[in-house]
């Protein structure tokens, strides 16, 4: 009887065996499809490629496939001047879903003009797509979306060689490195974008690659950027979140009226220098803040955020985003989007001080999950049975070390052609838009490269293009931007002295 019960054992352990290995499938296979959208009035070819590409141990061993989809316009006989984008979401784990399916892709998901889920389900043209200027790859990293390591990798060899800042950014560029030789895409203008996580990635990417594999880029788009590894200190960034706070109380109209009188982005300047001038220096003092004076930033800080001058004193002038998407509609019996503060939340109960779930993503979830999905399948032809990871598991991951603002500021320095945008949501309270640009300012303490960096505000959150008219202006400051940042046939990398 044991050795019945022992073979039956071992061969189901055969067969759970096998069936792992068939769900993650082949580590360097694609498949093709073509397709055709029209932008801005023109119809534009195109072929999608989509599947997995290897990545490589020092010892040129296959240790994980990146599942991957690339966009390439029809018809383009010289590629070395097609510009070439590389597309990351963040998280970190999250795949790149998001912009690929809502942003600057040929096609996009099915919601209405403010973002919000519509059944049924599926997926559109995209007239704004960039497609037009640029072919875009669309990545996702490690236990994102479709992408695995190795079945025989375990979880502390995963970390050690895919789950931190530096180690992140070490295994992707040496990807980007094969997947544009395979492409023989070298001679191409070059553009990283990168959403929330997406920024610190690109940011370290774009000096690792130009410092490990000699390759130049010309554009890094930072899109919902996060702090970049830039200390900022209890008080600034306490400071820093006052002007988000005021963009999400106009929204709500919770305002006084001669400031919501205003349009948007008439009002926040006011409250911008506010923070700077004002608000910084007094939150420097902590403690030793005269009473008087701490009366008076309550007092203002009310003005702003539409909370109660009694709760900002609670907390000693410093209001956790948590408490103020608690607080600010409290009394309506709502809660507001973390992401996306324009998305209403309902809770258990209305005490409490955080809200019990992230509407905004929730909303997301619901929209892009079944779309991802369907388009893998049914568009683009893409037979797993993996799941596909719209959030993996990479944690704990290793934030340790993390200079990505350094290595941005270090690949512009080295590369005269390299510049960067900056695209920001006035209403998204994870990376919210003030810090953005507050990056700008302190990346380089010279300001010599500032003539290179520009800076973009949308009257949406986190993911700006869910909303209709944020998706045609947002992508069109894309298009402008790589038109810029391609420089005319024979112009030097250069830098020239003033005479």
């Amino acid at each position: 009887m044991n050795r019945i019960y022992s073979i039956v054992l071992v061969f189901s352990v055969f067969i759970f065996s096998i069936n792992a290995q068939q769900l993650n499938t082949s580590m360097d296979t694609t498949v093709t499809t073509s397709g055709q959208v029209t932008i801005k009035g023109v119809p534009v070819k195109y072929k999608a490629t989509t599947g997995k590409q290897p990545v490589w141990n020092d010892k040129g061993e296959i240790i994980a496939g990146l599942h991957y989809t690339f966009y390439e316009r029809s018809g383009i006989t010289d590629k070395s001047k097609r510009p070439l984008v590389i597309s990351f979401n963040g998280g970190p784990g999250s795949a790149s879903v998001w912009m690929h399916i809502a942003y600057t892709g040929p096609k996009i998901l099915s919601i209405d003009d403010e973002g919000y889920p519509l059944q049924p389900y599926g997926i559109k043209d995209n007239p704004h797509s960039i497609l037009d200027v640029a072919d875009i790859v669309y990545v996702n990293p490690v236990n994102t979306g479709y992408s695995r390591a190795v079945n025989t990798m375990d979880k502390g060899e995963m970390a050690k060689n895919f789950f931190g800042v530096k180690q992140d950014i070490k295994y992707l560029a040496s990807w980007i490195d094969t997947f544009v030789t395979r492409e023989n895409r070298w001679a191409s203008p070059k553009y990283l974008i990168g959403e929330s996580y997406g920024t610190p990635r690109v940011s370290g990417l774009s000096l690792e690659l130009q410092n490990a594999h000699w390759m130049y880029l010309n554009g890094i788009i930072l899109v919902s950027p996060t702090g970049l590894g830039i200390e900022r200190g209890t008080a600034v960034e306490a400071a820093n979140l006052l002007p988000y706070y005021a963009a999400t109380a106009w929204y709500f109209k919770k305002l006084p009226t001669d400031l919501q009188g205003k349009d948007l982005t008439d009002m926040l300047p006011e409250v911008e220098e506010y923070t700077v001038n004002q608000l910084i220096p007094a939150m420097v003092k902590g403690g030793f803040l005269p009473q008087t004076e701490k009366q008076q930033i309550a007092a203002q800080i009310a003005r702003y955020t539409g909370l109660s001058k009694k709760v900002i004193l609670e907390h000693n002038l410093r209001i956790p985003k948590g408490f103020f998407w608690k607080e600010l509609l409290r009394d309506e019996g709502f809660t507001v989007g973390r992401l996306d503060s324009r998305y209403l939340g309902i809770d258990k109960m209305d005490a409490g001080d955080r809200p019990d779930y992230s509407a905004e993503l929730s909303s997301w979830l619901h929209s892009f999950t079944p779309a991802i999905n369907y388009y893998m399948k049914n568009h683009l032809k893409y037979e797993t049975d993996l799941k596909y990871n719209m959030f993996g598991p990479v944690h704990p991951w290793d934030r340790s070390n993390n200079t990505t603002a350094e290595d941005l500021r270090k690949a512009m320095a080295q590369n005269p052609y390299l510049k960067v945008l900056v695209q920001a949501g006035y209403y998204d309270g994870g990376t919210d838009y003030f810090n953005s640009k507050y990056n700008l300012w302190q990346m380089d303490p010279s300001g010599k490269l500032k003539d290179r960096m520009s800076w973009k505000g949308y009257r949406s959150g986190h993911m700006m293009y869910l909303r209709s008219e944020d998706l045609a202006t947002s992508n069109e400051h894309i298009r402008e931007f790589i038109k810029q940042a391609t420089p005319e046939e024979g112009a030097p990398a250069q830098y020239t002295r003033k005479k």
